[in-house]
């Protein structure tokens, strides 16, 4: 059937900044005997969108959260008995002071800040510098992204991973600059490279680690169809299928790639999973209603006989896309089976 030949485009997640502006937030907890204060819990939530952050003090009374946007935030302190012990606002920004926090609970307002010695002030200068640095980066990064200045991007990019190698977001960055270069192996390798990362991330918030790997992986899987690579591409998207918390679009991807290379009993099953997770996706239902066309039968009387759901199927893309890009093919299909054609479509007159 010709209708096998016909490319179908797939949701694409275009290259884009992983990350706005965000800082690496430091900070200590001392009691009201000035001990540190072990496997207490940190609260930020943000003051514009209600999003929260949530990190855990060490047994010296450390913590360190990454990549916590620019905001202003309501801190709440809990110990480690449940028990809420302090709460402020509090402004994230690039700003040395928007990064560390020290909070001495035997203050009244804890903001006592106990004795520091001359190798912590070094550091913590050693440390507000090279945030200052990366935000810098940041920054030319954004802009070479909207200007599309790749080798910009690609340059800026690696530095940030020379800078903090673990930070699976800047290697996300840097395969994105790679792929819009061509470069398509190195973009491959770099986005492994994140994923790995991203699945090791002790200290990343669970949900959002799974929208940023199945992320990464269509990213990677968009990249081996640039070169042609549909084998690869498949078993990419496969993955990013699994892991998304929304795996309709996934899918889809996974259902089109094995339509364009004529893998029906694949497609078929990637259609049914992705119309299951999102019953409005019309695409879904034109690949889907076009393979059980082309599975059809002819009788002695020379009519085509479809499988089940076919006529369903196809009516549904019209039903959903009355005037989708795949409107006149499908009302075709549904003539060629002698089907009713439940739609409001109308023709454009010429």
């Amino acid at each position: 059937m010709i209708l096998l030949a016909m490319a179908v485009l797939l949701v694409m997640i275009s290259a884009a900044p992983a990350w706005c502006q965000t800082a690496q937030i430091t900070g200590k907890i001392v009691d009201n005997a000035g001990k540190p204060l072990a496997d207490a819990q940190i609260f930020y939530t943000s003051l514009t969108n209600s999003k929260k952050f949530k990190v855990k003090t060490d047994k010296n009374g450390e913590f360190v959260q990454l990549n916590v946007p620019y905001d202003t935030y309501q801190i709440e302190v809990v110990g480690a008995d449940g028990q809420s012990l302090f709460k402020q606002k509090a402004t994230v920004s690039s700003e040395p002071k928007g990064q560390r926090m020290v909070l001495d609970l035997s203050s009244p307002t804890g903001s006592g800040e106990p004795a520091l010695s001359k190798e912590q002030i070094e550091a913590m200068k050693d440390q507000n510098a090279r945030l200052a640095a990366e935000n810098a980066l940041i920054t030319k990064y954004v802009t070479a992204v909207h200007d599309k200045n790749w080798l910009d991007a690609e340059s800026i990019a690696g530095q940030l991973v020379a800078m903090d190698p673990k930070r699976w977001d800047y290697q996300q960055s840097l395969g994105d600059a790679q792929t819009n270069l061509g470069k398509y192996d190195d973009a491959v390798a770099t986005y492994e490279k994140g994923i790995l990362l991203a699945q090791n991330d002790a200290t990343a918030d669970p949900a959002k680690t799974k929208i940023a790997i199945s992320q990464m992986l269509t990213l990677e899987g968009n990249t081996c169809l640039k070169q042609k690579k549909y084998t690869e591409a498949t078993a990419v998207f496969s993955r990013a299928a699994e892991m998304s918390p929304n795996p309709g679009t996934a899918y889809f991807n996974l259902c089109a790639v094995q339509y364009n290379q004529g893998m029906v009993e694949g497609a078929l099953a990637a259609c049914d999973k992705a119309i299951a997770a999102d019953p409005t996706k019309a695409d879904a239902y034109f690949i889907k209603g076009s393979l059980l066309v082309a599975d059809s039968k002819s009788d002695a009387q020379g009519r085509f006989i479809a499988p089940p759901g076919t006529v369903e199927a196809l009516n549904k893309y019209l039903e959903l896309a009355p005037e989708g890009a795949h409107a006149s093919d499908v009302k075709e299909m549904l003539r060629l089976l002698g089907a009713k054609i439940e739609t409001t479509y109308k023709e454009k007159q010429k």
